[in-house]
């Protein structure tokens, strides 16, 4: 899609300077992290799962519609920090049943195809909750349009 066609990007803070977005999640204050980091240019989204917005994993036994609840939860802390899902360069995937991981796939090609970003699938034992069958970490880079400097 043209850039003209979507909201303008926020101008990333200087090298250095980090942007952080917490989703509320519970596990972020106790275990210490931010659900997304900007530095810079770059943004770097923690492994995401189907959490829904009253904290609950979304669609237990799915892991299409966990996928995709996935994938939205790193577009939107991808937008509070000023980015997009057309920046994202690489994704690393963990799922607890490689059977059926089709699926996982699936909900993937359909957001991803104009995009391609390098895309790693593991397959793991298990997720910090039993429910969760997906778990997705995210990067991305905001380049500057054409034409201008970092």
């Amino acid at each position: 899609m043209a850039r003209s066609a979507r909201r303008p990007r926020r101008k990333a803070p200087p090298a250095g300077v980090r942007q952080r977005f917490a989703s509320g999640s519970r596990w972020e204050p106790v275990v210490g992290y931010s659900r997304a980091l900007r530095v810079g240019v770059r943004v770097y989204v923690s492994g995401t799962t189907a959490f829904g917005p009253d904290g609950a994993i979304v669609a237990p036994g799915d892991p299409y519609r966990q996928t995709v609840q996935a994938l939205d939860n790193i577009e939107r802390a991808l937008a509070a920090l000023g980015s997009q899902r057309e920046a994202i360069v690489r994704l690393r995937i963990f799922v607890t049943d490689l059977g059926r991981s089709s699926e996982v796939t699936r909900a993937l090609g359909e957001r991803f195809p104009p995009i391609r970003p390098a895309m790693t699938l593991v397959g793991v034992a298990g997720l910090i909750e039993p429910t969760m069958m997906v778990e997705i970490e995210a990067d991305a880079e905001d380049l500057p349009a054409p034409g201008r400097g970092r």
